[in-house]
């Protein structure tokens, strides 16, 4: 029987917010953070497989802006992954009651959980899973973002994205404005990352129309902890969904060692 989502709210940093749970809370934690565009719907079944094949807990909340969680005030400010770091993950974590853990991102969230555990010294993350991760700007991420511009305006993005956010607008283009900012392609967190100071699992997709392997590249040379890679090889940028076996089973190996007897 797959392992059962218990779904609650929760306030931190001022927020009320969508959460979740699979398995029983208490022990060493997986906690997941979201994309871009996501939220704790959009993990689908990935949560409750990765309870599962890794033995411990998982939890995700949908940030402020996204799925149920409150709403925000557009547009997002450029910093907004930073700020998400500074300001709210920790605060998360102590509502939750999350002891040792380790932060599982995607995407946006992946970049989040790089600065969070690069600039917050925090000793319950023991390490960082990052799916398909940004550290840097690159061309082909801006034609992906300015692509899905296309199809959320002309499209059925929109309609596939309103069953998961209630203000589907906000999320969408909070997200979409900032990274389409002229300003923005000056945003990299490589600096931020060399304070890294626990072991990471970066999983890419070689296929991935928002980023390239040269992204696992710079996470190898910049963290000083120990980087495992995993390249696969025509998945695009959700490999929890494109190569869930894959995916579930380094993350669950990956995590497993850090958190057993915990």
């Amino acid at each position: 029987m797959p392992i059962a989502m218990t779904e609650a709210f929760l306030h931190a940093a001022g927020q009320r917010l969508e959460t979740a749970w699979w398995g029983r809370p208490g022990g060493p934690a997986l906690v997941l953070l979201h994309e871009g565009l996501g939220s704790v719907g959009l993990w689908r079944g990935f949560p409750a497989a990765l309870a599962e094949a890794s033995g411990c807990a998982v939890f995700a909340w949908s940030r402020a802006g996204y799925g149920r969680s409150d709403p925000i005030m557009p547009p997002r400010p450029l910093s907004y992954m930073h700020d998400e770091a500074e300001r709210c993950v920790g605060p998360v974590l102590d509502a939750a009651g999350i002891g040792d853990c380790v932060l599982v991102g995607h995407s946006d969230g992946a970049s989040i959980a790089a600065l969070y555990a690069g600039l917050q010294r925090d000793a319950r993350v023991r390490g960082l899973a990052l799916l398909a991760p940004h550290f840097f700007v690159e061309d082909v991420c801006i034609e992906g973002i300015a692509a899905a511009r296309e199809r959320y305006r002309h499209g059925d993005l929109r309609a596939r994205l309103a069953r998961h956010h209630d203000d589907v607008d906000g999320a969408f283009w909070g997200w979409n404005g900032a990274w389409l900012d002229p300003a923005f392609r000056a945003w990299d967190i490589t600096a931020a990352a060399a304070g890294i100071a626990v072991p990471t699992l970066v999983v890419q997709g070689l296929a991935d129309p928002y980023g390239t392997a040269e992204q696992a590249r710079v996470a190898a040379r910049v963290i000083p902890a120990p980087v495992e890679t995993l390249l696969l090889p025509g998945i695009g940028h959700s490999p929890h969904l494109e190569a869930a076996e894959a995916t579930r089973d380094a993350v669950a190996r990956f995590a497993g060692g850090l958190l057993a007897g915990r």
